[in-house]
């Protein structure tokens, strides 16, 4: 009797770990989420800003070198959120629940008896 208790007690303890591991996992997606739409949001504010200059100092955007700036801009811009994109799939990654191995323990209980 005490074995079984025991096994259905795995078995809650499983599912409320299950149920934990899925609430963390959409947390983790809502923020990266977030900080994309964040991230886009500041990289065209960036951008914007720049071209803005550029037009008032009568340069037209399309050289080499504005070009250039600009990417550099939005990858400066980008950055930080990159970094929190790849901590976050990291976190994903290591969030795991282990499903108890019942079949396993019934067997070794088997063979304690019959053995």
């Amino acid at each position: 009797m005490g074995q079984l208790v025991s096994d259905v007690t795995q078995i809650l303890d499983y599912q409320e770990s299950k149920k934990k591991a899925g609430s963390q996992r959409q947390k983790i997606l809502e923020q990266m989420a977030e900080n994309e739409t964040a991230k886009n949001n500041l990289i065209k504010k960036v951008l914007a800003g720049q071209r803005a200059k550029y037009g008032a100092s009568g340069n037209t955007g399309n050289g080499l070198s504005e070009n250039a700036v600009l990417k550099r801009l939005r990858d400066e811009t980008a950055q930080p959120y990159d970094e929190k994109n790849k901590t976050s799939k990291e976190n994903l990654k290591n969030i795991k629940t282990t499903k108890p191995n019942l079949l396993k323990k019934w067997l070794s209980q088997i063979d304690k008896i019959a053995g």
